[in-house]
């Protein structure tokens, strides 16, 4: 979690507490707000250093027809899902940072329905929020094909990139189907791997990872298992510049609370200009929107002292909602620390609490992958590191950066019946 530090003219300077992750709460705003609308941005004097930026947002016509009603039902059920999860995340990491990427686990997960069967086939897909009986299997993997289409984008303003691969055993046999729509929905590339030779396996996927991924995340996957027939990939890489760049000059050590009583010195970024934000008086908690280039945001949910559980009770995707339509152009102080932050997660441990079973046992039925039998998911990871940075352009004004560097999932998948005879796990 980081911290801001946020005064707002004629209530003096706030010092607020640690709060979310940046990237969970941009992924979902993106998610959320993007289905609806898109904001038109119109030109205001920012008095802040006299410079000249996009300030108020007008909300006009929608991004998506109503029609499209597929892509919709995906993205509200990812938004579901996301809020789900970090609950369930936050439940036992307290005091923590929290960081992960809700659309690398939902789309891999998505993914892997497309061989899975009977119950195991129902668990994923009920326990990624959606409703069997108002949406079928096909909406569900053309919606995703649809929001993993629409995120991929990059230009001089944004660059987003996800992707997905499965390194499938070189003796193991998937079946045509499932390659093609693999290949199809979920941009997937599906790629040889000789898993009898474990240390030759991890150095091509984690070669792979690397180059994704800008050498960011390096060596993911370790002591693979001799066993392993399958091992599912999926990536994220975004960057993105501040809409509105802070001055290096207003840069300066500050003090960062880690927790009541202990306070560190960090760097600190300063602007003073119009932003949108809201005070949620029922949740005790102050909004501030900061823009991207490109047509994205992020989203800082600041709780008051000791809201913070009232505030991770709240979430639900109809309180963005909310705070999206509340969110006000005004005049504030804003200090921002330069940070890094990371997060990796068992996510078998958590998605278990979700209802998604029989997928991490023996009644796993995955038999839409490969007419081999005993195929089980063993492993389950999502790992992530971003960074808010400034950095050097010549210019008298930096051009401070997000950079998401990466939401990598993997998910390891062997067969139980030659695990039984091989070794215990």
């Amino acid at each position: 979690m980081f911290g801001v530090f946020v005064s707002f003219p004629g209530r003096g300077k706030r010092k607020m507490k640690p709060t979310f992750s940046l990237c969970f709460l941009l992924a979902v705003l993106y998610s959320v707000a993007q289905c609806h609308q898109r904001p038109r941005y119109h030109n205001k004097q920012d008095d802040s250093k006299g410079a000249h930026y996009p300030g108020s947002i007008s909300h006009g016509e929608g991004v998506f027809p109503n029609k499209n009603k597929t892509f919709v039902k995906v993205v509200h059920s990812n938004a579901d899902f996301a809020f789900s999860f970090y609950k369930l995340v936050a439940s036992e990491a307290t005091d923590q940072n929290i960081f992960f990427s809700p659309i690398s686990i939902s789309a891999s997960l998505a993914m892997l329905a497309l061989g899975a069967k009977s119950a195991t086939l129902t668990q994923i897909l009920e326990g990624l929020a959606f409703n069997l009986k108002k949406t079928q299997d096909q909406e569900i993997h053309e919606g995703f094909c649809q929001l993993l289409h629409m995120l991929n984008r990059s230009d001089s303003n944004l660059h987003l990139s996800l992707g997905n691969a499965l390194f499938i055993e070189e003796t193991l046999k998937p079946l045509q189907k499932f390659l093609e729509d693999a290949k199809s929905f979920y941009q997937s590339e599906v790629l040889s791997a000789d898993f009898n030779n474990s240390s030759g396996a991890e150095i091509q996927i984690n070669s792979y990872i690397e180059e994704k991924t800008n050498k960011k995340i390096v060596k993911l996957v370790e002591n693979l298992d001799p066993l392993t027939t399958m091992v599912l990939v999926n990536y994220v890489f975004l960057k993105a510049h501040w809409q509105k760049p802070f001055s290096d000059s207003y840069t300066k050590k500050e003090d960062f609370f880690v927790d009541k009583k202990t306070s560190v010195k960090v760097d600190m970024m300063y602007r003073k200009g119009y932003y949108r934000n809201y005070f949620d008086e029922e949740l005790s908690c102050w909004l501030v929107q900061i823009p991207y280039n490109g047509n994205a945001a992020a989203l800082f949910v600041l709780p008051d002292e000791g809201k913070m559980k009232q505030v991770e009770d709240a979430l639900l995707k109809r309180t963005v909602s909310k705070w999206e339509k509340l969110l006000q152009d005004r005049k504030i102080h804003l200090h921002i620390p330069k940070l890094s932050i990371s997060g990796t997660y068992d996510v078998k441990k958590i998605v278990r609490e979700v209802g998604i079973i029989d997928l991490f046992t023996e009644q796993a039925d995955l038999s839409g992958i490969t007419e081999d039998p005993g195929l089980m998911v063993s492993k389950h990871v999502n790992q992530l590191d971003a960074w808010i940075k400034k950095e050097e352009n010549g210019r008298a004004f930096s051009a401070a950066d997000l950079q998401i560097v990466v939401a990598l999932y993997s998910m390891e998948c062997k067969q139980h019946n030659k695990v039984e005879k091989k070794t215990p796990w």
